[in-house]
């Protein structure tokens, strides 16, 4: 299957995330009022092709912005994915070709979902074998019928519908991820490919085998009912956040953070909470809010976690003067709301502990007391070494580093922890601090043996070096 955006555009896809929405959304690309071929004097090719990369940049803007939806609406009638994918892709080719001439439609969504489905009546009557495609296409001719120019507030808004199927528990959890990413996030199958470090034919049968499940397995495309709706959302948020990790912490690769993955899991988050407020038997998700607070308090230290060089910087040690406040205060914000509803989770809780961390101007000022507390409530809702690990940390800071340690050998004793890179880096800094340099530069180097984002492995050899030239002192 083609790209969802030709390549030359698909850098404009991605959303930048600033407080309060997309900024994609807030300033789409400009394109030039008057045309280059407007009867002026004197206009050169370059104002054309300047003309024409600006337009299909916006083109590609659009698409991304409204391709959710479009696809959502759509999908009630063809119930295929690859059809409605195959008819949205062709109406992004008639969108090149008639745009630049015809302007910006004042409905563009309007417009993307019209256009698209004449492009599937066309296709299937062209492929009219099988019984499902006569099917889908008595549908579309049915509704072809209807008045083509509606408005883009009557196009209904099926996406919370398409969340819950592209997380739905029968399909691998490598699937929902991609799937969301790619249907409702509009990336190409070549940015998830390089985004999650998958070989490109990999990623694309991934996609492929998971809408023919939906398909074929006839998953029911509906918001759950209400007896099965915390569960899936839960599922939901799950992928969210693992979207929002894969961005934020690069597991390999020579990026430390994936700015695209990190924007595009909190638009999606707040098209969940913005659609689950709105749907008439469901309520605002407290957890749901709690995730999106979680995501822009942590987002808002990306500027200060690597500096000029492109080294790792430290949470202690970041400018931050740096921190976006704005996101900050939102995340604060949204976490007072969820806290409100009274139905306490692990996203909250990790929400809470960021905030403590924002509200501290210097590093001395952190409430650590207050951190291990909520690592301790943490814990109960969801016991895990990882969690442990950062409740010892804390510990160490609150309490004394030979207490952090004794918390930390407890973990090494069980082995659980034993290829998690994090675990024998925060070992090795404790070590560190306490002069201990022949057992810190142990963990050090059983760090950079689990250890794959050369940013990380920078800083831990870094670290290292400084080990060894003290012991030589």
């Amino acid at each position: 299957m083609r790209c969802l955006a030709p390549s030359k555009s698909a850098r404009s896809w991605k959303c930048s995330h600033s407080h309060g929405g997309c900024v994609a959304a807030e300033n789409p690309p400009r394109v030039n009022d008057s045309h280059p071929e407007n009867g002026k004097k004197g206009t050169s090719t370059g104002n054309w092709y300047n003309f024409m990369n600006a337009m299909h940049d916006l083109i590609a803007h659009t698409f991304q912005q409204e391709a959710g939806r479009v696809i959502a609406a759509l999908y009630t009638s063809m119930r295929d994915l690859e059809v409605v994918e195959d008819a949205v892709q062709d109406a992004l080719v008639l969108a090149m070709e008639r745009w630049p001439v015809d302007g910006v439609p004042s409905n563009p969504g309007a417009w993307i979902t019209t256009a698209a489905r004449h492009r599937a009546i066309d296709r299937l009557r062209r492929e009219n074998t099988l019984n499902r495609k006569k099917v889908i296409l008595k549908t579309l001719m049915e509704l072809e019928q209807e008045e083509d120019n509606v408005d883009a507030d009557e196009i209904p808004d099926e996406r919370l519908k398409l969340i819950f199927t592209c997380c739905h528990p029968a399909l691998s959890k490598e699937a929902q991820v991609a799937l969301t990413l790619h249907t409702l996030g509009g990336l190409t199958t070549p940015e998830i490919a390089s985004a999650f470090l998958v070989a490109l034919p990999t990623m694309a049968q991934r996609l492929v085998r998971a809408k023919r499940k939906i398909r074929d397995a006839r998953i029911p495309y509906q918001v759950p009912p209400a007896d099965a709706i915390l569960e899936r959302i839960d599922a939901v948020l799950s992928v969210l956040y693992l979207i929002f990790n894969a961005g934020y912490t690069a597991p390999m690769g020579d990026e430390l953070i994936r700015h695209d993955l990190c924007a595009e899991a909190i638009r999606l988050t707040r098209i969940l909470t913005t659609l689950l407020a709105k749907e008439p038997e469901l309520t605002e998700d407290a957890e749901a809010l709690g995730l999106l607070a979680l995501m822009l308090l942590q987002d808002s230290r990306r500027k200060a976690r690597v500096n000029a060089d492109g080294e790792l910087v430290l949470l202690e040690d970041q400018e931050r003067t740096l921190w976006d406040q704005e996101e900050i205060a939102e995340g604060a914000e949204l976490l007072e709301r969820a806290l409100a509803m009274r139905s306490p989770g692990p996203y909250q809780t990790q929400a809470a502990i960021n905030v403590l961390h924002a509200q501290a101007r210097r590093p001395e000022e952190t409430d650590w007391a207050q951190i291990v507390a909520l690592y301790d409530v943490l814990y109960e809702m969801m016991p895990s070494p990882v969690v442990e690990l950062n409740r010892a940390v804390a510990v160490a800071m609150a309490e004394g580093i030979n207490q952090g340690m004794i918390l930390l050998d407890r973990i090494e004793d069980t082995g659980e922890l034993n290829e998690y890179y994090l675990f024998h880096a925060a070992r090795a800094d404790l070590l560190r601090r306490t002069g201990r340099f022949d057992e810190a530069r142990a963990a050090y180097m059983r760090a950079l043996e689990c250890c794959q984002n050369s940013i990380e492995r920078s800083f831990l050899s870094r670290r290292l070096a400084e080990i060894k030239s003290q012991m030589r002192e």
